[in-house]
């Protein structure tokens, strides 16, 4: 079936974080989920369980471990088998439980800002140290600085949080990066958790590289987290999953798990499995709508958004842009929201001087993207 990404949906009144945050005349490019109807496959398959009528405690059918061992086999070549697989109701769950399973209060946390905001707030409210090696920028993109990985490591850093593709500069590192950081990573002995949540959100002519997949000796120290929820928009329902090759890494996850993470739901099963079996219609063509916002967003900023711009964007639904030469003050989202009525994310949310930065997403319906970017121009325009 043909869907229509320029259909603009009814989220105001439906209990939408993203909608419900700000007033009626705020359009809201922040948190990161979808305007758009999720696939049809998975609208049926969640009637289909509702009409059952049953939501007792369930437990994910055969089928969704068999569409997830199929997928890592078709899409990398990776060859996991179903006890490698531990649901969980949430990517954010994912990354406290590895905070915990692998770093004891007290010991250090690597991550790479800018970066989503939960690598560099969670470890420290765990009691953890947050060792910092950020990304470095040249020209409209960021790379990895193996000496500063090497120099934020000391000999109490355990654990190494990885973002693939990242959230917020929109990278989906290559082979040689990985490695890079597989190698530092080994030979300092840290374990690697590496968000992948982004990694079916990959634009031509880049493809997602698993970290874990480099290697049976990276294999054996990565713990990989994924999800549906950010491909197919079914975030709200909450299936996410870890993937964990190494028995022992696996135990100490558990250990740390139990009694605290609750069991996914029978709905966000049911939406996994469906989107996995028979979402791929939807999610060409989403990602094809996505590629010319993208375009459109890149091009309006420099055209459009003087002392604003961009950063290349090779994965996510998300926009980077750098505000510095602006002259918006010390909080430019604080001034598009006042003076544009549009809410982006505050970049100081992704580390320590970020400030003059916003996070902007474009997965919307074409009208409503142009309508905030000319809202956003001609706050600029009258400064």
């Amino acid at each position: 079936m043909r869907y229509d990404f320029d259909a603009v949906p009814r989220r105001r009144g439906t209990d939408s974080v993203k909608w419900g945050l700000y007033p009626e005349d705020v359009i809201p490019l922040w948190v990161a989920d979808m305007d758009f109807v999720s696939a049809a496959p998975i609208l049926e398959a969640l009637r289909e369980r509702t009409d059952h009528g049953v939501f007792g405690y369930s437990r994910p059918c055969p089928e969704l471990a068999g569409c997830i061992l199929d997928r890592m086999r078709r899409l990398y070549g990776w060859e996991i088998a179903a006890p490698d697989i531990v649901y969980i109701p949430g990517v954010v769950s994912g990354l406290n439980i590895a905070f915990e399973a692998f770093a004891s209060p007290g010991e250090g946390i690597l991550a790479q800002p800018p970066v989503y905001g939960h690598f560099l707030r969670d470890p420290v409210s765990r009691g953890r140290v947050l060792r910092g090696a950020p990304l470095v920028r040249r020209g409209d993109s960021y790379e990895i600085d193996p000496d500063l990985l090497e120099h934020a490591i000391t000999t109490d850093t355990k654990l190494f949080v990885l973002c693939n593709p990242h959230n917020p500069v929109g990278r989906a590192f290559t082979r040689p990066e990985l490695e890079t950081i597989a190698d530092v990573c080994l030979r300092h002995g840290l374990v690697i958790c590496s968000d992948e949540i982004h990694c079916d959100l990959v634009y031509p002519p880049h493809r997602h590289i698993p970290i874990a997949v480099l290697s049976p000796e990276v294999e054996a120290c990565t713990v990989t987290l994924m999800a549906p929820s950010k491909t197919y928009n079914i975030a709200g329902l909450g299936c996410a999953f870890a993937l964990i090759r190494n028995p022992r890494l696996r135990a100490r996850w558990d250990r740390a798990a139990s009694g605290i993470v609750p069991w996914v739901t029978a709905m966000g099963h049911v939406a996994a499995s469906a989107a996995y079996r028979h979402g791929q219609e939807w999610l060409d063509q989403v990602l094809a709508y996505l590629v010319r916002n993208r375009d459109y967003v890149h091009d309006f900023v420099g055209d459009a958004l003087p002392g604003v711009s961009m950063c290349r964007v090779e994965a996510t639904y998300l926009a980077w842009l750098d505000c510095s030469e602006a002259g918006l003050g010390r909080h430019p989202f604080r001034f598009f929201l006042d003076r544009a009525r549009v809410a982006l994310n505050d970049g100081a949310q992704f580390g320590e001087g970020y400030g003059q930065f916003v996070r902007l997403n474009f997965a919307c319906p074409r009208t409503v993207l142009q309508e905030a970017l000319c809202r956003m121009a001609e706050a600029l325009r009258c400064i």
